[in-house]
């Protein structure tokens, strides 16, 4: 092994929204002692920082060049119940396939994330 896993980070415009968008969607916790150019989160042991860019572009999804590079998936219970409340925190949605196990959303800055569950 040469290293541990630190933390995801995401760029973002608005470190504290993007993170406040993370913390509803995942139960997550802040930590202290974050600014404006850097925000830390805490969920299931794992750490998720949101980093200021001022010139962040949000990726294209479905993006005709190339694959999205990277996406979070988040398992829940029920899809139904789970989708009106992200696109209350602000996601849009992408892509959905009522027969697939998952279904694309964008965060409010256009990072990827997909809904799943266990059928």
């Amino acid at each position: 092994m040469v290293g541990q896993l630190r933390s995801v980070v995401l760029d973002c415009p608005n470190p504290s929204e993007l993170a406040s968008f993370y913390e509803e969607l995942l139960g997550a916790e802040r930590l202290d002692g974050d600014d404006d150019t850097w925000v830390v989160i805490v969920t299931n042991g794992t750490r998720v920082a949101f980093q200021l860019a001022p010139e962040y572009e949000p990726p294209t999804f479905p993006d005709p060049r190339g694959s999205q590079q990277f996406h979070l998936d988040v398992l829940v219970d029920d899809v139904e119940e789970a989708e009106p409340k992200v696109l209350a925190l602000g996601a849009k949605p992408l892509r959905r396939e009522d027969d697939d196990q998952f279904r694309v959303y964008a965060d409010p800055v256009g990072h990827t994330f997909c809904l799943m569950w266990l059928t």
